[in-house]
């Protein structure tokens, strides 16, 4: 994880110059609302760093976690838990899924994220909504304990589960995997979503500037970001999934893998071009003021933040 205090030499690229005139964020109104963001336990996995930058050496794979987020809105007290990690009874994800953690990224749930929400005094059912990133296994969790959640996906996630398994018994996604009378599939160029500094495409989800969702295109079909203010002075924390899997993709140190690698059976993001579009936005709003990126299998982050402050009860300190 690195802020924007950090020094950064690399350019920003794929960027063109319309964009590059829309950087700055919006300022905060007067008695602005933001949101207090805490951390959540929700396992580990193996990371095979071949299977992410170009340069990985292939006997590198280590372990990480797999990172869910609270975020609690200061003045309508509504909650966001943003990703829902590895369920705890992973044998219990669809066959396909099941074998690909045995073959490729081993897993490891001491506590998932019902557990790190109870630790801190919160229910599963006290959830308001549940955004998750996208759909693959160590980002979905166990959605049964949310059950007066509301759950934000991406619009294109729908196909994804459709049919699904156990009607595709081959299929990576359950068809069952979410709540359908209480799912709202976003469609990111909707008329509600307008540019946010770097990027083209953000609901403003409240309608207070509090919270923001933004299309994150390119890792799989429906990955979106959470962008959240942390003080009513202008600090900013960009909750960025699976856009990036190392932070040398977001400094430009190094450059996605075509995964020619034996713990992949191809590139990790399936628009390489949009992926990498999305790392240049994100580079960009790293170099503004006051704002972090954490990513959702943020090793350096969670090497250094571990059963510290920063996780619920607790909270990641603003800017």
């Amino acid at each position: 994880m690195m802020t924007s205090s950090d020094s950064h030499d690399q350019p920003v690229r794929w960027l063109d110059a319309h964009q590059t005139l829309a950087m700055s964020l919006p300022p905060p109104a007067p008695n602005q609302a933001y949101c207090d963001v805490s951390a959540l336990e929700s396992g580990l996995v193996q990371l095979p760093t071949a299977a992410f930058i170009d340069d990985g050496e292939p006997g590198d794979v280590p372990i990480g976690p797999s990172l869910s987020f609270l975020l609690c809105n200061t003045k309508n007290n509504k909650t966001v838990v943003f990703d829902l990690g590895i369920r705890k009874d992973w044998e219990n994800y669809p066959p396909a899924v099941v074998q690909r953690i045995h073959d490729f990224f081993g897993v490891d749930v001491p506590q998932d994220v019902s557990e790190s929400l109870i630790k801190g005094g919160m229910e599963s059912s006290d959830v308001d909504y549940v955004c998750l990133s996208h759909v693959h296994f160590d980002h979905v969790g166990d959605t049964r304990p949310f059950n007066k959640a509301t759950f934000l996906v991406g619009g294109p996630s729908k196909g994804l589960l459709t049919p699904g398994y156990p009607a595709d018994p081959n299929a990576y996604f359950a068809s069952d995997l979410l709540p359908i009378d209480r799912t709202r599939f976003l469609d990111t160029y909707g008329p509600d979503w307008k540019p946010l500094g770097p990027f083209p495409r953000a609901l403003d989800f409240y309608g207070d500037g509090s919270l923001y969702i933004t299309d994150a295109a390119g890792h799989l079909p429906g990955h979106i970001n959470i962008v959240a203010r942390t003080s009513a002075d202008g600090g900013w924390i960009l909750l960025g999934g699976d856009s990036a899997h190392n932070w040398r993709l977001i400094t430009g140190e190094s450059k996605i893998s075509t995964c020619s690698h034996a713990h992949a059976g191809g590139c990790a993001h399936f628009d390489k071009e949009a992926s990498e579009e999305n790392l240049a936005r994100m580079r960009a709003f790293m170099n503004l003021p006051k704002t972090r990126i954490i990513l959702g299998h943020d090793i350096p982050w969670y090497e250094k933040n571990k059963d510290g402050p920063a996780f619920w009860p607790g909270k990641i300190p603003s800017f």
